[in-house]
């Protein structure tokens, strides 16, 4: 019988930055650390301190997963490109879990996903895809998960599909952004 796969999972869609390391389906550890800001500063010294915890080191890594969103737009992007990175430089697959599935997994049964979103919003998903809606109008929505749990969750459904080929993670954006593109034109670049 084949070793489970050593996978780690992180993710950064909210005001945190989260990470798990799992042998398997088995975590190993967890960690989670706060921020409205700076998850681009963090997230890679928090990761080398997750995988050095736990005596193992990058080249040990069988695959990475990322929460893909929705969420923070500037967190989604931080964590796919960091994902995306590093699986390049470490020739890994990287699998790509979207919010709903990584909640799907730990949500109690007959409530609905429903991911925080701003302006007393959620994100929620069914047959017409993702979509914004007002927190009241999603009866039994389940608890948010801690950002531990979450991706601890992100962890397991990429070691449940290890190791299906995967294509690269891509974020999940259900709106536009709140930045505005600059008004004032590009520079005039010099000959």
């Amino acid at each position: 019988m084949s070793t489970p796969p050593l996978i780690l999972g992180l993710d950064t869609s909210g005001p945190y930055c989260a990470a798990a390391i799992a042998r398997g389906d088995t975590i190993m550890a967890s960690v989670a650390e706060e921020m409205p800001r700076g998850q681009a500063e963090r997230l890679m010294t928090l990761l080398e301190e997750l995988l050095s915890a736990q005596g193992v080191g990058w080249a040990d890594l069988d695959a990475l997963a990322v929460g893909t969103g929705p969420g923070n737009f500037t967190g989604i992007r931080i964590g796919v490109s960091a994902t995306r990175g590093l699986a390049l430089g470490l020739g890994l697959p990287a699998y790509g879990v979207d919010g709903f599935a990584a909640r799907g997994r730990i949500a109690p049964t007959g409530s609905a996903v429903a991911i925080p979103a701003p302006r007393d919003a959620v994100y929620i998903t069914d047959a017409d895809g993702p979509r914004l809606v007002a927190r009241a109008d999603v009866p039994s929505p389940a608890p948010e998960p801690t950002p531990s749990a979450l991706a601890e969750a992100i962890t397991r459904h990429a070691a449940a599909v290890w190791p299906a080929p995967t294509n690269a993670p891509a974020p999940v954006y259900v709106r536009a952004p709140d930045a505005a593109p600059a008004r004032d034109g590009a520079p005039v670049l010099l000959p």
